[in-house]
């Protein structure tokens, strides 16, 4: 108690000296923070440089695991690898295990003699192989490959899996639903469009859509710029999450994104049926990510991979040795080379045509009229609805050719017109007022989607 009586009795007069004098107080404490400031100010410069800190280097020596104990590691927990390979044409038994880095004999000849095995090496190449390798010997080898049935081609592939076992070697071959993966890519240009994609290992198929998805609005001949950059979503097949090595390894592109000169170009897959509405019900096509349409009612070449030979316009005729008009374009491609409808339609003709050789005809709305000819393969046959993109036929060298590629022509009320101007010119489609909504939603998924490609994809082309 007696402690506590001269604590108060300080802190009234400090209280009545606050009220008798409060600017003299004021002046005080200003006094007092600045001291500080200059106290501050003069300690701060005193403190050490980092440089001039003493430094002092530690070394310790380590003493390495016995080498006995690491071997006896190993004998216990022999060594593993996993080898993939794709088959190829002049591959034996021997090339592939080699190229596996197997070496056992009991192997090669077990792939030359099991009926199952020899599958193989048999059939066409490019099949996808995974072999365990345990201190040489191979313990399990699996092969991916297309589906037997041509019906289940683009569902299904095929697993045969050779084990070895205390018994020898076991094979397995079962039908196995691909799986439908979402893949992002991006890339710069340097050179071109298709050595960019392959840089960013795109598939062949994804490329040629973008070229087609931006035609119209870059002419990847003339205006493709060193530096412009794509991105693309597109969808992807897999075997056992791998990416399939044959067609069809890809599927559509659900986005893309392409800046040219600096100008942005973007477009986004959206299908109004697939999207519920049963009064509307039609097959989608590509939008801008405004809504505007990007989707043209013909495509703006019948081959995803060719080169003009002949464009529509007066020349020397190779076979009749004369000026003439000539009323189609003409594609140089490989013989086989798919050739594919540029717009739905309805097919008139399929057969031999004179000069044309073998010929497909394609009737389309609004009285017009497609014609595909010097085919070695038709893949159609008359009075079959085909959609825009579906294969017709193959490229060849019949009629009146005199070297593989497609002569294509483009008639109106059945007068030639110049093919290559159609496809600019040509109707898009338009969203329905009601899918609008709907769309708005589509369109903001991809942006996100555009947006997620890494930096460091783009930056590895620079």
């Amino acid at each position: 108690m007696n402690t506590i009586l001269p604590l108060q009795r300080l802190v009234a007069r400090t209280s009545a000296a606050l009220e008798r004098h409060p600017h003299r107080l004021t002046a005080a404490v200003v006094a007092l923070l600045l001291g500080s400031a200059v106290t501050a100010f003069g300690v701060a410069p005193m403190a050490p440089d980092a440089a001039d800190l003493p430094r002092r280097t530690v070394t310790q020596e380590v003493a390495p695991r016995a080498l006995d104990g690491q071997l006896q590691a190993l004998e216990t927990h022999p060594l593993e690898l996993y080898r993939s390979e794709l088959t190829r044409n002049s591959d034996t038994a021997d090339t592939l295990l080699r190229r596996l880095g197997v070496d056992d004999p009991e192997v090669a000849d077990f792939l030359r003699r099991d009926t199952r095995a020899r599958r193989l090496l048999d059939g066409r190449p490019g099949k996808m192989v995974r072999a365990l390798v345990r201190d040489g010997r191979l313990s399990e080898l699996v092969a991916r490959f297309p589906a037997d049935s041509d019906e289940r081609f683009a569902t299904h592939f095929t697993r045969l899996t050779i084990r070895r076992d205390a018994a020898g070697f076991a094979t397995r071959s079962e039908q196995v639903p691909l799986q439908h993966d979402v893949r992002l890519g991006s890339g710069t240009i340097q050179t071109s469009l298709f050595a960019a994609a392959d840089e960013s290992r795109l598939p062949d198929t994804v490329t040629s859509q973008l070229a087609e998805l931006f035609a119209t609005d870059i002419d990847f001949r003339r205006e493709l710029q060193r530096g412009d950059t794509f991105t693309v979503v597109y969808e992807a097949l897999t075997a056992d999450g791998e990416p399939i090595a044959w067609s069809p390894g890809t599927g559509r592109v659900l986005a893309a994104q392409f800046v040219n000169g600096g100008k942005v170009h973007d477009a986004v897959w959206f299908s109004e049926a697939a999207s519920g509405d049963p009064e509307q019900p039609r097959k989608g096509g590509y939008f801008a990510l405004d809504g505007s349409s990007k989707t043209r009612m013909f495509l703006a070449s019948p081959m995803a991979f060719s080169r003009v030979t002949s464009g529509f316009a007066m020349r020397f005729h190779p076979v009749l040795r004369s000026w003439r008009q000539h009323l189609g374009v003409d594609y140089g491609a490989p013989t086989g080379t798919p050739v594919r409808a540029v717009g739905e339609g309805t097919v008139d003709f399929a057969g031999w045509q004179n000069g044309y050789g073998n010929i497909v005809v394609l009737k389309h709305a609004g009285d017009r009229e497609t014609r595909y000819a010097h085919l070695s393969r038709i893949d159609t046959r008359r009075g079959a609805q085909v959609a825009q993109g579906e294969q017709i036929g193959a490229v060849g060298a019949t009629g009146w050719a005199t070297g593989p590629h497609l002569h294509f022509e483009f008639r109106v009320r059945g007068e030639n017109v110049d093919p290559q101007s159609i496809a600019r010119a040509s109707e898009a489609f338009t969203l329905s007022p009601a899918m609008r909504k709907r769309f708005a939603e589509v369109a903001a998924a991809a942006r996100q989607q555009l947006a997620a490609a890494p930096a460091s994809v783009a930056a590895r082309f620079e």
